[in-house]
């Protein structure tokens, strides 16, 4: 199914997962990604299959959520779902085959890891190759309770790896920025170079690469390797 076209203030709420539950669906789960913009590191996706018999309030768009309200609804998730599952894709697999695909990759394997696995699928904006049936939902993260829990889930798990990292590369500022594109995370491109973990086929680390390539010469490195 095609997205639904975007439309003006949304309130997240359980009205679709209600909707499909009453068409006979029972496993019908949440799917987001985050971290698609960023230069540094995987992109990670979540997917939620929420209990209607145990619902969660405060539930919205990871976005509008603070750190500390995240991690509070991160650890209900967990505790109250039917099932849930992160996963991600590094940063060479995305200069392969660009962050889209990669991005559209890692909620497939976000989903292929639910137990049970969904009968329907809601995702954030991008249709998926699965053998399920799905409704991609324009802003579906500020519209929709089990992808607001996904995209809870994969940006907690994101941001806590990127504590981790910022430890290994301290000089980059990660745990601040999250390895998005702010000053302080180019002056460091700029000072130091990319790491092995930035994703080269984005611009701005490219710029700064002390090993420069183009981005053919740069996938053929990894021609010989499949994708599903």
């Amino acid at each position: 199914m095609k997205p639904e076209a975007a439309v003006g203030k949304f309130r997240c709420e359980s009205a679709f997962e209600r909707e499909l539950h009453a068409r006979g669906f029972r496993a019908v789960a949440g799917v987001d990604e985050v971290g698609r913009g960023a230069l540094f590191g995987p992109v990670f996706a979540g997917a939620v299959i929420l209990s209607p018999d145990r619902p969660i309030r405060g539930l919205n768009d990871s976005k509008q959520l603070e750190p500390e309200r995240r991690e509070v609804l991160a650890g209900r998730i967990r505790e109250r779902a039917v099932a849930w599952a992160v996963a991600a894709v590094d940063a060479a697999t995305i200069d392969q085959i660009n962050i889209y695909h990669a991005s559209r990759l890692a909620m497939r394997m976000a989903v292929s890891q639910l137990a049970p696995q969904p009968d329907f699928v809601l995702i954030d904006a991008v249709p998926l190759d699965l053998a399920i049936p799905q409704r991609p939902l324009i802003k579906g993260d500020a519209r929709c309770h089990a992808i607001a829990a996904a995209s809870i889930l994969a940006k907690v798990t994101r941001d806590a790896c990127m504590r981790v990292w910022d430890g290994v590369f301290p000089e980059y500022g990660l745990a601040s920025h999250k390895g998005y594109s702010t000053p302080e995370h180019q002056e460091a491109l700029a000072a130091h170079g990319p790491t092995p973990l930035h994703r080269l086929s984005f611009e701005p680390v490219r710029a700064h690469s002390r090993f420069p390539v183009t981005v053919d010469s740069q996938l053929a490195l990894f021609d010989t390797a499949g994708v599903s």
